[in-house]
């Protein structure tokens, strides 16, 4: 538990991710194997499930600490996290622990079947016999959260690194339901097995926005366009009878697309193609929103297949019959995928493939692209994607031959209504707000969307003071405010949603600007909200 709470002091301590990788993989090289399995386990979102809830948590950590339920839960509310609350205000130990990583994960483990009592006195006792970070850590596996800002692509880099295994092996190694109580580090990590490379991807190609005159990029007949789709950008492969779904975050997620399974039954096997994975009901695109049902779900249910299907809308190929085409030209890689999704086509025509292509168009002139770019949100999708037509597939984000031409974002002024404390150095300060617009039919005002970013450094404090001293009520952390600052919302996207008493989802909310000129009569209602969504969605309504 020492060296594990250290690791997480290093890696608490820093921004810079090699640092942090650096001192990860220091810990996979010195590390007993039992307690790298669990690092690993918590470090990919494995962790063990609550014993005990929150409020008793609190509770507890405010009669140790000897100070009033009131004054714990105001320190609690300013620091922001529950655990580095406890840890700090839990006096410090005059004892040291000896029990290991993996004694006290099976110990948590095993508390949620015990009764009250001895949860609190196994908590009291721990908490006594631990130093500031020793206390962190235990209070986040008792939560059953663990977010110290390493992903997991950055621990499978550090993994790599202390093992010389290949990165992508080793996140497929770490896919799966592998039980950290029963697998050795050997049988995880290190013994090799042929079907660990079978699943290999390859390095996305990534698009720079376009930020000058579109016209700057030159001849426009030497440029493909199609649309930028807004969905998961994936590589699927067919290897060997087997199909493998990656993200562009480079995590294994074919299990949770099932649709694609059937793939193997028609297209080659040494085949990757690079596409978008989107939500495809009714012959129509849906929205990210609608996305959001399938994606971070344990298992998909029949019900969820048939509410949100999902296709696979190729850009690109990368491997053909077993070989590497990355090298070839757009144009040419195109030309192979169309002619495979065109010969699929044509053999199931009883059955629609969730394979299809995404459009390239050519145009004559850069006001016609223009023209097409303005489509983008009745088409559902961001902008435009324009790929020389000569260019590679190369690795990584590169200028000159891939640029995206996002549509502007959609705007609206609403009115702030409640605020809550940041996080990290904002932590003393009321920076995370909720907006309102009117509704004229009940003439009152509805939230519908939340936001903290946008505004300077020098805003958000001019803010928090104007929100202190217009608080009108407090629930916990949040206050709700004298409805009277107006502010600009800039967001990408909209679509209904039941889950929002607005009846309306906004993608990426954030503040553009604070419109002092205005007064909150000035601010938007509901129905304007309402008027940008797509004419399509509309019909569904």
């Amino acid at each position: 538990m020492k060296r594990f709470a250290s690791l997480i002091k290093k890696l608490d301590s820093t921004n810079k991710t090699n640092v942090k990788v650096e001192a990860l993989a220091t810990y996979f090289k010195e590390a007993p194997d039992t307690d790298k399995v669990w690092t690993i386990a918590i470090l990919s979102h494995r962790r063990p499930p609550r014993p005990i809830n929150t409020t008793l948590l609190r509770s507890w950590a405010s009669e140790l600490s000897n100070i009033p339920l009131w004054l714990f839960e105001e320190s609690y509310h300013i620091v922001g996290d529950l655990a580095e609350t406890i840890a700090l205000v839990i006096p410090n130990s005059q004892t040291e622990t000896e029990k290991s990583l993996t004694q006290f994960l099976k110990e948590i483990i095993d508390l949620k079947k015990k009764e009250e009592a001895e949860k609190k006195e196994y908590l009291l006792d721990n908490l006594k016999e631990l130093n500031y970070y020793e206390r962190f850590v235990f209070v986040k596996f008792i939560t059953g959260g663990f977010r110290i800002g390493v992903s997991q692509k950055l621990m499978t880099k550090a993994l790599a690194k202390a093992t010389q295994i290949d990165e992508d092996v080793l996140a497929f190694k770490l896919m799966g339901n592998w039980d950290p109580n029963t697998i050795s580090f050997h049988d995880l990590v290190i013994e090799e097995k042929p079907s660990d490379f079978l699943s290999k991807p390859y390095p996305f190609y990534l698009a720079y926005a376009v930020e000058e005159e579109i016209e700057k990029l030159g001849d426009v007949t030497e440029w493909s366009v199609e649309h930028k789709w807004d969905g998961i950008r994936a590589q699927v492969i067919i290897r060997d009878g087997n199909i493998f779904v990656w993200s562009r975050g480079e995590e294994l997620v074919s299990d949770k697309y099932p649709e694609f399974h059937e793939f193997v039954n028609y297209v080659p096997n040494g085949t990757v193609i690079d596409g978008e994975i989107l939500p495809f009901s009714e012959g129509v695109i849906g929205t990210f929103n609608d996305l959001q049902t399938r994606i971070g779900r344990k298992t998909v249910s029949k019900a969820l297949l048939a509410k949100t299907p999902v296709v696979l809308r190729a850009y690109d190929l990368l491997e053909w019959e077993g070989k590497d085409i990355r090298d070839l030209k757009f144009q040419e890689r195109r030309a192979i995928l169309e002619e495979l999704v065109q010969d699929l086509s044509n053999s199931r025509i009883e059955k629609a493939t969730p394979l299809q292509l995404s459009e390239k168009m050519y145009f004559d002139s850069w006001e016609q692209v223009t023209l097409e770019r303005n489509k983008a949100r009745e088409k559902r999708s961001e902008g435009l994607m324009l790929k020389r037509k000569g260019s590679p597939y190369l690795v990584g984000r590169k200028k000159g031959d891939w640029w995206k031409w996002k549509v502007d974002p959609l705007t609206i002024d609403a009115v702030l209504t409640y605020a809550m404390r940041g996080h990290g150095r904002r932590s003393n300060l009321f920076t995370d707000y909720t907006f309102a617009l009117w509704d004229d039919k009940h003439k009152e005002l509805v939230t519908f969307a939340k936001a903290y970013s946008g505004l300077t450094d020098a805003e958000f404090r001019k803010v928090d003071a104007w929100i202190k001293k217009n608080t009108l009520e407090r629930f916990g952390p949040v206050r709700s405010v004298t409805p009277e600052l107006v502010f600009e919302i800039a967001f990408e996207g909209i679509a209904l949603s039941k889950r929002h008493k607005s009846g309306i989802a906004t993608r990426f909310p954030r503040i553009l600007r604070w419109r002092q000129d205005k007064k909150i009569q000035d601010a938007n209602t509901l129905e304007d909200l309402k008027a940008m969504i797509p004419s399509k969605e509309k019909l569904h309504e």
